[in-house]
């Protein structure tokens, strides 16, 4: 074993992280046009607590022995959840869009189901690594998974927040999978899942509406259709080379939320065809470094860690994007190392710092 993190997946990591500053800076000029001074409170945010913080916290994180965190796992998974609850109390909580997703610590407000879905992961780790030898039992090991899985949505159902709800659970699953749980299980739970979904879908308006714009997004195209309308217009005025950096036109006044979860249609529409596959294929290089430092990790704790962790920002990635370009609903979720949120991408810097430390100690490090 080395103690030399992987450089590869730093690589690609501060490449990404580059990226995502340029094309934030560019989308984020449509904000003159709207808001005005918002931009600077906007930028400062972004370096300060995404970049400064966010590469503070990727140095902390690698320097912390992986083991520590199964130790803690429960007392941070606790204190995630009381923080997120949090949203719910008057004075500490706000609202936004309809949704109860914020609480504000003085000048500062975050977002605290980001670092839940992190803490939720690590905990789920430890219970898995440490329930190795029963995960095949429905009675024992599935059961309570699935247990533990339901109950902690409850949370982010309630805000509501169905997408990092489903990111969570995904990751779960993948590290249920992981750890040997049988496919026999994770299809039953697939089922219960697509049921789940559609009692929500009925229960609550907004996730029928994303439903049936996504199936036929030109039914209301000055309404719910609007986004993706703007988001295609975005992506196809691109072509092949893009019109240039800083050259977008849909960041002015069309495309809503251009820093936030549109930011893939600014990037396509600046950098076209070409400069998408080649960010495509940075996440694609992400992915694949960091599940190969999984299959590495020199125990069960640390291989669920980095499936978890590294599940997490992938599967956002394919949900914003897949949005962007139609082909999925819209969930209104940022795009990770890209999109605006400084605590946000503190928090997946940190995961990543997490990934880097478990690189030190793998087998055969190449």
């Amino acid at each position: 074993m080395q103690h030399t993190f992987d450089r590869t997946l730093l690589i690609f990591t501060v490449t990404l992280v580059v990226i995502g500053f340029l094309i934030f800076s560019s989308a984020s000029l449509g904000l003159l046009a709207r808001e005005g001074a918002r931009f600077s409170s906007v930028a400062l945010n972004q370096i300060l607590f995404g970049i400064v913080g966010g590469g503070a916290a990727l140095f902390l994180m690698s320097t912390v022995h992986y083991r520590w965190w199964r130790q803690y796992a429960f007392y941070i998974f606790l204190f995630s959840l009381i923080l997120t609850l949090c949203v719910f109390v008057p004075g500490i909580g706000f609202s936004h869009g309809g949704a109860k997703r914020w609480i504000a610590i003085g000048s500062i407000s975050l977002q605290p189901a980001e670092l839940l879905k992190i803490s939720f992961t690590i905990y789920m780790a430890t219970w898995l690594s440490g329930m190795k030898h029963h995960i095949g039992s429905f009675k024992k090991g599935t059961l309570p998974f699935a247990l533990f899985v339901g109950l902690v949505g409850i949370p982010f159902l309630l805000q509501p927040d169905t997408d990092s709800y489903l990111i969570m659970a995904t990751a779960s699953v993948a590290m249920f999978i992981t750890a040997g749980g049988r496919i026999r299980d994770v299809i039953i739970m697939g089922f219960s899942g697509i049921l789940l979904l559609a009692v929500l879908a009925f229960s609550r308006p907004y996730i029928m509406e994303r439903l049936q714009t996504f199936i036929n997004p030109a039914n209301d195209p000055q309404g719910s259709g609007y986004q993706i309308k703007q988001s295609l217009i975005a992506v196809g005025s691109g072509g092949f080379i893009g019109r240039g950096f800083g050259q977008s036109i849909q960041k002015f006044e069309y495309l809503p939320e251009p820093i936030g979860d549109s930011i893939f249609a600014v990037y396509a529409e600046e950098f076209g065809f070409f400069g998408s596959v080649a960010l495509l294929l940075l996440f694609a290089g992400f992915a694949l470094r960091g599940y190969k430092i999984a299959t590495r990790a020199p125990d069960l704790f640390g291989m669920l860690l980095v499936v978890g962790i590294v599940t997490i920002i992938i599967t956002q990635t394919i949900l914003n994007i897949a949005a962007m370009l139609g082909i999925a609903p819209l969930s209104g979720l940022p795009l990770p190392f890209i999109s605006h949120g400084g605590t946000a991408l503190l928090i997946t810097l940190a995961s990543v710092g997490i990934i880097l430390n478990v690189s030190k100690y793998q087998k055969n490090f190449s």
